[in-house]
C-alpha cells in the first residue's frame, strides 16, 4: 500500500542519516554560560495524581507527538494515560491529552519485552497475563523533554524524547535471543476505540501504517512510520482480540492489529525507533523524520528538546518567595505550553474537519482547542508570551469554521466534539482582533463569529427568538445562556470597532440576555420556564451533572457567571454593597451540592469553586466595587493553597492549560477578569519580582516590594516611575513594557483602587 512511495523516501532518509552521523551530542540551550535552565524547576509529576490528569512523558512546547507511557488501568483519573499512584505500563503512546475530564487518544503504542510475546495487555490482576510490565518511580525520570524508566519485568531501561512530530525511542535491552518491540495499534485510552488499523514492513528496518479510531473525536485518523537502529530479523502482525484465550489470527488489516519486530540483542544493547506520525498519510509520517530527526543521536535530541522548552520558560523569569514557589510556578507555565497541539506535517499538510486534505497550508493547523476552560485565562496569556502563535490559532479556528460552518467549541484531532457548552472561541477570535492581531482575515473572522452564534442548535433558536433558552426544553439551560452572553457581548465590540453599527446593537442586546436568567427575588441565576416562571424546586446549591440547568456547577458558583458587565450585574443585586455582601457570601456558604454533583467541582472555598473555569473570574470582582484588597485575599489564599510543587499539587483537572495560566497571571499579579475587554485587574502579586521578556521585543519588569506571606495587600503602584492609581493595567500598556512596581503591606489599603475612577470596567478601553 505505502510500499513504492515509502522506499523512494528511505532513500533519501538513508542519505540524511549518513549525512548526519558525524553529529555530537550537544546543548543548544543558550549561549550564555551564567543562564539558569529554567528546565530544572519543572516537574511533570506535578498534578499527576489527584484530579489533575496531566500528561507526563517527552514533548516539545505545542508538539503533535506526547510520547509518554500509558498505564493499564483506565477510568476517570487515568485521563491522560498515567496516574501518580499506578505502577504499570502497557506501552508508550505517541498522543495523549493532558488535563482533560475525558479519556482518548492514546496512539502507536510501543512496548518493548525479553521473551516469548503475550499479545495482550494482560490483567491487573495477573502480572503474566499479558505483557505489560510494573515500574518504580524510584527508576524513573521526567522532565520536560525527556522520559526514562525501567521496566521491572524485562529489566529493560526505556528512554523517551520528542520533535515536534516525531518520537525517539532508546531501549537498553539485557541480552536476549527473544528481544522484540510490539506495535500495539488496537490499545488506547479511555473513550478511544479502534476502528480500523493498518501496519506493514517497508524493509529490513521501517514499518509503516495507520491507525483510524472512534472515541471523544469521532473519527480519529493518525498515520505513522516507524524506523528502527537496526535490522528486523523477523516481523509478524495479527489480529489480537481482547481476551487472552483467544487465539490472534495473522494479519495486516483489522481493527485490532498488533506488529511485532523481532531482534537479538547484547547485554546493554541500545535499540533506538523513531516514530513519525501524520494526520495526512505514511508517507508525510516518514517525511517528518527526515526533517526533524535525520540522524540517530538521541542525546541531541534531548538537548534539543530542553532548548527548546527553556526558550519558552525564559520569557518569565521570577524571583520567588521560595524553592517550591519556583518549581509551581514553572511547572505550571510548562503546562500552558502543551496545547493547542500542532496538526500538520513538516510540508504544511493536514486533514480538516471535513476529512479532506489541505496542503501546504501557509499557517500552523493546530488542535486539542479546550475552549470552554482556555478562553478565560490560558488565550489571554497567549495574546502576552505567544504573540507570533495566536494567529496560528485564529487560523486554525477560521479554516475549522470554513469546514464545519461554525467556529470550534471543544476541537480534537480534526473532530468537533460539541463538548461543554457555549462557543467559547468567539472570545478569543474577538480578544485578538480587539488587541490589534492582524495575521489573518478579520472580516472571515466577523464572519465565522456571527454565523456561530446565529446558529440552530444547542438552544440558541430559543435565545434568537426570546432571549433565553428554557429549562424544560434544553439541559444546562442557565450555563448555555450565560455563556452565550459572554460572547455575544465580544462579537458586539468586534462589531464596533469595524464599524458595523447595526450588529454591535444586536450583539450589544444579547450580551445583556444574562438579565433573563437572573431572579431578583432570590438574587440567583436560575432556569426559567416561560417569562413569567422559574422552574421549582430551587436549591441554589444543588448540581446534577449533565442533568440540571447549569454544567458542573450550582447557582451560587453560575450567578456571577457575567465578566462582560460587573456593572450590570451589581445593578441586578441591588447596588455595590448588596453586590459585596452577597460576593463575601459566596465565599462561606455550606451546602450540599447532592450526590449527582460533577467530579469536577473542587478546590471549594465556601461554594466558590477553584477546581472548575466558571469561578476562575470572581475573586476578581471585588476591584468593581472599590475592594481590591478582598480579591488580594482571596487570590493569594488559592494560589498559596490549591497549587503546590507535589504530585496532587492541582485542586482540579488542568484543563489543557486553564489551571495553570490562572496561576501564572496571577503570580504575576493581574488577570484578564473580563476576557475581550483587553484589561487585567490587579490581585496580589506572589513574587519578588518578575521579567517578562515579551515578544515584541519589550520587557516588563514586575516588581513587588516587601512581598511575603502575609503582605500580600497592594499600598501603591508605580508604572515607570509615575504614581498610577488605578486597579487594573491595559494590554496595549503592558506591552509596551517597561516597570510596574507594586509597594505590598500586611494591612488593606484605604485608599488604593478605592475611587470610582481607578476602578477596571466592562467596556473596552481604547
Amino acid at each position: 500500500m505505502f510500499l513504492k512511495a515509502l522506499s523512494k523516501l528511505k532513500a533519501s532518509f538513508v542519505v540524511l542519516a549518513c549525512l548526519s552521523a558525524s553529529c555530537t551530542t550537544s546543548n543548544q540551550q543558550d549561549s550564555n554560560p551564567n543562564t539558569v535552565s529554567l528546565t530544572d524547576y519543572v516537574d511533570p509529576y506535578i498534578g499527576s495524581s489527584y484530579h489533575g490528569h496531566v500528561f507526563v512523558g517527552a514533548n516539545v512546547p505545542f508538539g503533535a507527538v506526547q510520547l509518554g507511557p500509558t498505564n493499564i488501568t483506565q477510568g476517570w483519573d487515568w485521563c491522560s494515560g498515567y496516574h501518580y499512584s499506578d505502577s504499570t505500563i502497557v506501552g508508550f503512546a505517541h498522543t495523549h491529552l493532558s488535563g482533560t475530564g475525558i479519556g482518548d487518544l492514546g496512539d502507536i503504542s510501543v512496548m518493548p519485552v525479553t521473551g516469548q510475546v503475550q499479545l495482550v495487555k494482560g490483567s491487573i490482576k495477573d502480572p503474566k497475563s499479558g505483557y505489560y510490565s510494573l515500574f518504580s518511580h524510584d527508576d524513573e525520570t521526567v522532565k520536560p523533554g525527556y522520559y526514562a524508566v525501567k521496566l521491572k519485568r524485562y529489566n529493560i531501561g526505556a528512554e523517551l524524547t520528542a520533535t515536534e512530530r516525531v518520537g525517539f525511542h532508546q531501549y537498553t535491552f539485557p541480552k536476549s535471543d527473544e528481544a522484540s518491540i510490539i506495535i500495539d495499534l488496537k490499545e488506547g485510552i479511555g473513550w478511544d476505540s479502534p476502528t480500523e488499523t493498518f501496519i506493514e514492513q517497508v524493509n529490513d528496518s521501517t514499518l509503516a501504517g495507520y491507525r483510524f479510531s472512534k472515541g471523544w473525536a469521532n473519527d480519529q485518523r493518525v498515520y505513522f512510520t516507524a524506523v528502527f537502529s537496526k535490522p528486523i530479523e523477523k516481523f509478524e502482525s495479527f489480529q489480537v482480540v481482547d481476551t487472552a484465550a483467544s487465539s490472534p489470527v495473522p494479519a495486516s488489516k483489522g481493527r485490532m492489529i498488533k506488529g511485532v519486530a523481532h531482534f537479538k540483542t547484547q547485554e546493554g544493547e541500545k535499540v533506538k525507533l523513531k516514530v513519525g506520525i501524520s494526520p495526512v498519510s505514511a508517507e508525510n509520517a516518514l517525511a517528518n523524520i527526515q526533517a526533524e530527526v535525520p540522524h540517530w543521536d538521541f542525546g541531541k535530541v534531548v538537548a534539543d528538546a530542553d532548548a527548546a522548552w527553556n526558550r519558552e520558560l525564559q520569557k518569565v523569569r521570577i524571583e520567588a518567595l521560595d524553592s517550591a514557589q519556583m518549581r509551581t510556578f514553572y511547572t505550571a507555565l510548562y503546562h500552558t505550553l502543551i496545547a493547542p497541539s500542532i496538526f500538520n506535517d513538516h510540508n504544511g499538510d493536514y486533514r480538516g474537519t471535513d476529512k479532506k486534505v489541505y496542503e501546504k497550508a501557509d499557517f500552523t493547523n493546530l488542535t486539542t482547542f479546550s475552549l470552554w476552560d482556555t478562553y478565560r485565562a490560558a488565550h489571554p496569556l497567549y495574546t502576552i508570551l505567544q504573540t507570533e502563535r495566536v494567529n496560528d490559532m485564529i487560523n486554525s479556528m477560521l479554516a475549522i469554521y470554513q469546514q464545519q460552518g461554525k467556529l470550534p467549541v471543544w476541537h480534537l484531532m480534526g473532530n468537533e466534539t460539541n463538548t461543554m457548552v457555549g462557543y467559547g472561541s468567539v472570545p478569543v477570535v474577538a480578544d485578538a482582533i480587539l488587541k490589534g492581531f492582524d495575521g489573518f482575515d478579520h472580516e472571515l473572522a466577523f464572519e465565522a463569529m456571527k454565523a456561530t452564534a446565529m446558529g440552530d442548535e444547542f438552544g440558541l433558536p430559543y435565545v434568537k427568538k426570546q432571549g433565553f433558552i428554557p429549562a424544560d426544553e434544553e439541559v444546562e439551560s442557565v450555563a448555555k445562556g450565560l455563556e452565550y452572553a459572554i460572547a455575544d457581548w465580544s462579537i458586539a465590540q468586534v462589531a464596533k470597532k469595524m464599524g458595523k453599527q447595526e450588529d454591535y446593537e444586536y450583539f450589544s442586546k444579547r450580551g445583556r440576555y444574562y438579565e433573563n436568567y437572573f431572579d431578583k427575588e432570590t438574587r440567583f441565576m436560575r432556569g426559567r420556564i416561560s417569562q413569567n416562571e422559574w422552574r421549582t424546586p430551587f436549591d441554589p446549591f444543588k448540581s446534577e451533572h449533565r442533568k440540571d440547568d447549569y454544567a458542573e456547577g450550582n447557582s451560587w458558583q453560575y450567578t456571577w457567571l457575567v465578566p462582560q458587565d460587573v456593572e450590570g450585574l451589581i445593578s441586578l443585586m441591588g447596588g455595590e454593597e448588596a453586590f459585596a455582601q452577597k460576593l463575601d457570601s459566596l465565599f462561606v456558604a455550606e451546602g450540599d451540592m447532592g450526590e449527582e454533583a460533577s467530579n469536577d467541582i473542587t478546590g471549594l472555598i465556601g461554594q466558590y469553586a477553584h477546581g472548575n473555569e466558571p469561578s476562575h473570574h470572581i475573586t476578581y470582582m471585588y476591584a468593581y466595587v472599590g475592594q481590591p484588597w478582598k480579591t488580594a485575599e482571596k487570590v493569594r489564599f488559592i494560589v498559596d493553597n490549591m497549587y503546590t510543587d507535589k504530585a496532587d499539587g492541582l485542586i482540579g483537572n488542568e484543563d489543557v492549560g486553564q489551571m495553570s495560566a490562572w496561576y501564572i497571571l496571577s503570580t504575576l499579579g493581574f488577570y484578564p477578569q473580563n476576557p475581550a475587554n483587553g484589561a487585567y485587574v490587579f490581585g496580589s502579586p506572589a513574587v519578588k519580582q518578575a521579567t517578562l521578556s515579551l515578544p515584541n521585543g519589550n520587557v516588563l519588569e514586575v516588581v513587588a516590594n516587601n512581598n511575603s506571606k502575609t503582605n500580600k495587600y497592594i499600598q501603591s503602584v508605580t508604572l515607570n516611575g509615575e504614581p498610577y492609581s488605578k486597579s487594573y493595567i491595559l494590554h496595549k500598556d503592558l506591552m509596551k513594557g517597561g516597570k510596574l512596581v507594586f509597594e505590598m503591606g500586611s494591612t488593606p489599603s484605604a485608599t488604593w483602587g478605592v475611587a470610582k475612577a481607578d476602578r477596571p470596567r466592562s467596556e473596552p478601553v481604547e
